[in-house]
């Protein structure tokens, strides 16, 4: 660790979700995770820094969404209104105060206009990387330093945060905030394709910055140590039954561990070892009716539409969730006893 960079002892962890692939579920679960284990005792962050704000979405109602985006950018408080001083070059990016969902529960939003600081962020990574220059390491770790004033105003021990499916300066600067990721996919050749595209920019991301920009970055700088250790994924299933999984779905159940091991972890195929955290079956009955009533889909109520066997359903649901998500908190608690998790 560089001297100054105060990350080492920080007790909160943070997981981002993330696919080079879109379309996989990844928001839907971010949400639903952010939930449940707020409910399980753990004080959540949820971060949105996908331009396409869709997590925002999930947890806010239409006239919410309209009034926390209307007006100027500059003065909204979302994570675009954040860095707005970044992108017109007007100083450092601005503190904003998480939004109470729920007990536990905290939203940092997402803003479509935050598409707009990819340019910046790819400007001055070249020169992050050079070191010396102590404008560009504010505008790369902008994204750590913002999550973690946030988080400790909330006093979070977890963050998890919903990035966008692509490989590009924004998500760059997003991963390197966090201690893991964990990658929602679904099996299927473009999701086997999508962790051959992540593995590899994972890693190089992860050298370049602790190998090459840390090291350089001015003491004074609060800077991300961009860990990005592998947390595990999580499979999203399609619309089948998920105890007669159809012949092509279970041919890819079984190659995805070899992929995973060989993309993403760097090691042979064969050792992978147990890096598959869960399967979410698809509740295609419950979506619908969860985004109607903005709650996640084990809450929903007779009044919302769950009636008779829907019901039965939303208890399913509320099972896996809890499971998965003490599954989640497993990995995320054993890493942090291990040295360099």
């Amino acid at each position: 660790m560089v001297a100054g960079h105060p990350a080492e002892g920080d007790m909160t962890a943070t997981v981002a979700l993330f696919n080079n692939k879109g379309g996989v579920g990844k928001t839907t679960l971010a949400y639903h995770l952010a939930h449940m284990i707020s409910r399980l005792g753990r004080r959540v962050l949820a971060v949105d820094l996908d331009p396409q704000a869709n997590l925002t979405a999930h947890f806010l109602a239409d006239d919410e969404l309209e009034g926390l985006w209307e007006g100027d950018e500059a003065t909204n408080d979302t994570v675009a209104g954040a860095v707005h001083p970044i992108v017109e070059g007007l100083g450092d990016f601005r503190p904003i105060l998480p939004r109470p969902v729920a007990e536990n529960l905290f939203l940092l939003p997402g803003d479509l206009g935050l598409s707009r600081f990819e340019e910046r962020l790819a400007q001055e990574w070249p020169a992050t990387l050079a070191g010396g220059n102590n404008a560009a390491a504010r505008v790369t770790t902008a994204f750590h330093r913002l999550v973690r004033d946030a988080s400790e105003r909330t006093g979070a021990e977890l963050v998890l945060v919903d990035v966008g499916p692509n490989l590009g300066a924004l998500n760059r600067a997003a991963l390197l905030l966090a201690d893991h990721v964990l990658v929602p996919l679904g099996a299927d050749l473009f999701s086997a394709q999508g962790l051959r595209n992540l593995g590899p920019a994972l890693r190089r991301w992860r050298s370049d910055w602790q190998d090459t920009a840390l090291p350089r970055v001015a003491a004074t700088i609060d800077a991300p140590q961009g860990r990005m250790n592998p947390l595990g994924y999580v499979v999203m299933q399609p619309s089948m039954r998920l105890d007669r999984p159809v012949k092509a779905y279970q041919l890819w159940l079984e190659r995805i561990p070899s992929v995973y091991a060989t993309a993403v972890l760097g090691t042979a195929v064969g050792t992978a070892g147990d890096h598959e955290i869960g399967t979410v079956r698809n509740f295609r009955s419950l979506m619908p009716l969860a985004h109607d009533a903005r709650k996640p889909m084990f809450d929903l109520r007779a009044a919302d539409g769950a009636i008779g066997s829907t019901q039965r359903y939303v208890q399913t649901c509320l099972t896996e969730f809890r499971a998965l998500s003490r599954d989640v908190l497993d990995r995320v608690d054993t890493a942090a006893l291990t040295p360099g998790g």
